[in-house]
C-alpha cells in the first residue's frame, strides 16, 4: 500500500514560482524558451525572449511572506552570480543562434503561501496554483549585468 504522499506529491513552490514568473513573461509578449535549463555549472530558472527579441535569463526566488532574506534577493550572493554567470556562457555555447542576441538578467521574486478556500486573489500577479497562492512582488529588470560577449 502507498503511502498518501506518494500518490499526492507535495508541490514545489520554486517550480510554482517560476510557473507563475513564465505566465507573466507570456503576459508583457515574450516567449519562454526553456524552464530549468540545466548544465554542469548550475540552473537557469527560466530563459525567454522578450518582445524586442533580447534574451533574457530569470533567476525566481520563491519565499513565503515575512520571510529573513528579503524576499530572497539576498540569497543572490557573489558566489550565485558567478554561478548564473558560468551558466549562462555555457547556454550561449550551447546555443550559439542567441548569441549576437542582447542579453541580460532579470530577477523575479515570488510569494507564495498555503491558500485558504474562501480566500480572495489579492491585487497585482497572481495565481491560485495547486493549493497555493503565488503573487510575483517584485521584478527586476538587468539586476546584474552582462557584458561580456562569446
Amino acid at each position: 500500500m502507498s503511502s498518501p504522499s506518494s500518490t499526492h506529491p507535495t508541490p514545489d513552490p520554486g517550480l510554482l514560482g517560476e510557473q507563475l514568473v513564465a505566465q507573466w513573461v507570456a503576459t508583457k509578449g515574450g516567449t519562454v524558451l526553456y524552464q530549468r535549463w540545466h548544465c554542469r555549472f548550475g540552473e537557469l530558472d527560466i530563459v525567454a525572449l522578450n518582445a524586442a527579441g533580447d534574451l533574457i535569463f530569470i533567476e525566481v526566488k520563491t519565499r513565503q511572506p515575512y520571510n529573513w532574506d528579503s524576499d530572497g534577493s539576498l540569497s543572490i550572493t557573489r558566489s550565485k552570480q558567478t554561478k548564473l554567470w558560468k551558466t549562462a556562457q555555457l547556454f550561449l555555447l550551447k546555443h550559439p543562434q542567441h548569441c549576437n542576441r542582447p542579453c541580460r538578467f532579470d530577477i523575479a521574486l515570488v510569494h507564495c503561501s498555503l491558500r485558504s478556500p474562501n480566500q480572495s486573489v489579492p491585487t497585482g500577479f497572481s495565481r491560485a496554483i495547486a493549493g497555493y497562492e503565488l503573487t510575483l512582488v517584485n521584478y527586476f529588470i538587468n539586476a546584474l549585468e552582462f557584458n561580456q560577449r562569446l
